[in-house]
């Protein structure tokens, strides 16, 4: 059998037609960029995401970008993030001239290890942009703590974490910012781009809706330099869809982790650790094994998706080689980078489908 990695078409062949209904919905309209469709959508993130405020952008890297925006951050300033997630995560740090300053990762989780932050610290650090990765949220005491303690910002990259909790919040509601993608293949994805800016400050969420729509909240009049990070209505409208089954869709993801721990015994290959008081969502299920790409080709010789989340850590990307950081630094990061390896966990996977990944990865047959 085929199994691909993710499988959009079988999510969305239920709602179909409610999908359709809202298309025509906003084809009927005419509003096509924010509107009520945009506004219905951030009211029902920010209720699912336990947040009095959500903001519709254009995507998750925008949504990342105008966060940091909108607490002031600039050229010289310093930001502490993790050398292991997508681009976008650093990305949208040194876009604005700020200086994304690497703290390991904790060796279980993928996680930003807390221990490691306060050394990073300097005068010029303003904020702290953990990342929930794989869909697991990261020790948000700790961090939240020493964020406090040095009067800095904390803008949670949840793109991958939407409805993951720790200790029973959730992401995104627990910093000074939560920052979402829509992008389709995302837990709750659109057939295109977009995200979201949660908050509970009532002065930052203003100050995000102004920026996304180029520092203007009249018309024509702008208080602000911000950028065009408007959400599209038709992605809102589908999004709003699709919400309403997130929380059975996270179920089967959950179920599927079960069922391939229930089948896999290769001690050679590491699964994801579920860490105490975390609902884990499941945007990937990364095993990590020492010998990759044999893993890799006896997935190719069986027809299954795989995907390698991240293949080289952000330190080690040429275009930060002016931040002086050599092989070595982040040993944690460097090693997941080498080893981990992402395998189909969709919703719609079946307990057969998933026995033939397990056979697939597994050298103890």
């Amino acid at each position: 059998m085929t199994i691909p990695l993710l499988d959009v078409k079988a999510q969305h062949a239920p709602i179909r037609d409610e999908i359709q209904a809202a298309m025509n919905r906003v084809l009927d309209s005419g509003i096509f960029i924010l509107g009520p469709e945009v506004e219905a959508l951030e009211q029902d993130i920010a209720a699912y995401s336990q947040c009095q405020y959500g903001i519709g952008v254009s995507s998750g890297t925008d949504a990342l970008l105008v966060a940091l925006m909108a607490i002031g951050i600039r050229p010289g300033d310093e930001v502490i993030t993790t050398p292991f997630s997508f681009f976008a995560t650093a990305g949208s740090i040194a876009r604005l001239g700020a200086k994304p300053v690497f703290v390991d990762i904790e060796a279980d989780s993928f996680n930003l290890d807390p221990v490691k932050i306060a050394a990073a610290i300097t005068p010029r650090t303003k904020a702290i942009m953990p990342v929930h990765l794989f869909g697991q949220m990261a020790e948000m005491d700790a961090i939240m703590e020493i964020a406090e303690r040095h009067q800095m910002y904390v803008i949670e990259d949840a793109a991958q974490a939407i409805g993951a909790e720790y200790k029973g919040r959730r992401a995104g509601s627990i910093g000074h910012f939560g920052c979402f993608s829509f992008y389709p293949s995302k837990n709750l994805g659109c057939p295109g781009d977009g995200g979201m800016v949660t908050t509970n400050d009532a002065v930052l969420a203003a100050r995000v809706r102004s920026l996304r729509n180029h520092g203007a909240t009249v018309k024509y009049h702008h208080e602000m330099i911000g950028g065009n990070f408007r959400l599209d209505a038709m992605q809102a409208a589908i999004l709003r869809v699709k919400l309403k089954s997130l929380d059975h869709w996270t179920t089967a993801r959950q179920r599927n982790a079960s069922i391939y721990r229930q089948y896999s015994t290769d001690a050679t290959l590491t699964l994801p650790v579920e860490l105490p008081n975390r609902r884990h969502v499941y945007n990937q299920f990364v095993i990590r094994t020492k010998d990759r790409e044999a893993v890799i080709n006896r997935l190719k010789a069986n027809q299954i998706g795989y995907e390698i989340y991240y293949p080289v850590a952000l330190h080690r990307q040429e275009c930060f080689s002016d931040l002086g950081c050599k092989t070595g630094d982040f040993p944690f990061a460097e090693a997941a980078a080498e080893e981990v390896l992402a395998v189909p966990i969709y919703p719609e996977l079946t307990e057969d489908q998933i026995q033939a990944v397990v056979s697939a990865t597994s050298f103890t047959d």
